[in-house]
């Protein structure tokens, strides 16, 4: 059976945010080898033309991948990526919204800066893209997948600005779903705990201390381990597939249960 849904995805068109590095790299390849048109873009155009190679390699049709780089806390940027989507493919199937940075610091510490940053990145993008998207998204019925974090869920010390952008991201998960459902549209969210990418030592976490993170991680996820982006991505494809095609406005947790638990 699930060899069935997932056929759904051969030729649609696919765009996928923040794809030249972690979670989104994963995706990008994931909908490749499913068959998709991909769309990548991201703002590192040297990862992004490693992304675009794998998705290539993926397919095996260099016609089905697009790369585009820009920034998409840009409004002009988000329409530029939109438009270069329609102009290659001449529909938008899937928005996958991953994009996104971690900011270190708690409220005693985090400046407006910080929180400009925090959110223009995490908020602010997964909007102005999806707000580009919409006409073409109403005109194919298609869905969008945002890339929140158990922090939309539940809140941890030392993160109060990246906590508040996930959140917002999930409130706006479910604003979007409700007011895009009449036309056939399905937003929703994928909410991961610890996935081993680059995203802390990107914040400024060194090795050494993210390897302690790491091990620390094993003991406050459920299943005992931290996730990888394989198991992240197959959760994106399958929303944005006909397996899911009643479900609308929801925060699927790929946390290892970290979301269930609580301190004793």
């Amino acid at each position: 059976m699930a060899g069935t849904f997932l056929e759904s995805l051969k030729d649609k068109v696919v765009i996928v945010t923040g794809a030249s590095s972690g979670i989104g790299v994963e995706t990008a390849v994931h909908f490749a080898r499913l068959g998709s048109k991909v769309v990548i873009t991201g703002r590192n155009a040297e990862n992004l033309e490693k992304t675009r190679k794998k998705c290539v390699e993926a397919c095996a049709d260099e016609s089905k991948i697009v790369s585009i780089t820009g920034d998409v806390t840009k409004s002009e940027d988000c329409k530029v990526i939109i438009k270069n989507c329609i102009d290659s493919f001449e529909k938008l199937d899937v928005l996958v919204n991953n994009a996104g940075i971690l900011v270190m610091g708690s409220v005693e510490v985090a400046t407006e800066e910080d929180y400009i940053k925090q959110m223009d990145a995490n908020a602010k993008s997964v909007f102005l893209m999806t707000t580009a998207a919409t006409p073409h998204l109403i005109n194919s019925k298609g869905n969008v997948i945002n890339i929140s974090s158990v922090c939309g869920i539940r809140a941890f010390p030392g993160i109060c600005v990246y906590n508040m952008s996930k959140a917002a991201v999930d409130q706006f998960t479910e604003s979007a779903a409700l007011d895009l459902a009449k036309h056939g549209v399905r937003v929703n969210a994928v909410n991961p705990g610890v996935i081993v990418t680059e995203v802390h030592k990107r914040a400024g976490v060194s090795e050494e201390q993210y390897q302690k993170y790491l091990e620390h991680s094993k003991t406050t996820h459920a299943l005992g381990r931290v996730g990888n982006v394989e198991e992240v991505a197959s959760v994106i494809t399958f929303l944005a597939s006909s397996g899911a095609s009643y479900i609308t406005g929801a925060h699927i947790p790929v946390d290892g249960g970290r979301h269930a638990m609580c301190p004793r």
